[in-house]
């Protein structure tokens, strides 16, 4: 048997084949898009793009996939081509170890994806994606939701025009900028019934600067976070993601 052979048993081996000729680009690479890049390289999709400027913090170890006290500081890009390649060896993996802001687009769109995961938590870098997404009709799917949460079971996929819970601040924002861009359908999401919860709040002012050279400033506001929801809301991602994939 080989390494997809399970896979084969339920969607086919025409469907796995297509699947080695699929692109998909996975923005952000924590516990939500760390998952969800693991997931399909195990699916068996052929070319990867992996998008993180982020390095393993000791906060990671709680939910993140390639965190580990022996990982702590490395490049969160290096640390999962190295894991995904060990998965299938035969998976392209393309590598941004950047911050994504809209100057990537240009590179981006040469890329010629065949869907996009989005699991950015930087309020504007997201707005930036879904709206770049929607714009070239690359088929998107974004996580809310998983952080201030615990039970993964709330979870649920659905376009944006169908999200039940609209009040939630998070949730709030997105879907005030994408008004204000005429984004009201088009876009799914993972989102989650659960009401969120935390007993403190950390903002911080986080100051990246982009291999182009930008200096990126902005407010970050650290959520609580479970070990069950950001991961299973990855597993969400590459599901709806594959599924799409082997129906077309």
């Amino acid at each position: 048997m080989t390494i997809f052979s399970r896979n084969e048993m339920y969607w086919g081996e025409d469907a796995q084949s297509s699947l080695t000729q699929k692109h998909v680009a996975v923005f952000g690479l924590g516990g939500v898009g760390g998952f969800c890049a693991e997931m399909l390289a195990r699916a068996g999709v052929g070319e990867l793009t992996i998008v993180d400027f982020d390095k393993v913090a000791p906060s990671n170890i709680n939910r993140q996939i390639v965190a580990l006290n022996s990982t702590l500081g490395q490049a969160k890009t290096t640390l999962f081509e190295q894991r995904l390649k060990d998965i299938n060896p035969n998976v392209k993996i393309n590598v941004v170890n950047d911050f994504y802001t809209n100057k990537l687009n240009d590179f981006l769109l040469e890329s010629q994806f065949d869907f996009v995961a989005d699991a950015i938590d930087s309020m504007r870098s997201k707005i930036s994606l879904l709206a770049w997404a929607h714009k070239n009709n690359l088929p998107i799917v974004s996580s809310l939701g998983a952080g201030n949460r615990v039970n993964p079971e709330d979870l649920y996929i659905c376009d944006i025009s169908e999200l039940k819970d609209k009040k939630t601040p998070f949730v709030a924002s997105i879907l005030y900028q994408m008004r204000r861009k005429n984004i009201v359908e088009g876009i799914t999401f993972v989102a989650s019934k659960e009401k969120p919860f935390s007993l403190s709040k950390v903002n911080i002012i986080d100051r990246v600067q982009t291999n182009a050279g930008e200096q990126i400033e902005f407010a970050k506001i650290t959520p609580a976070s479970t070990p069950f929801v950001a991961s299973c809301a990855g597993i969400f991602m590459a599901s709806y993601i594959v599924r799409k994939l082997i129906s077309t």
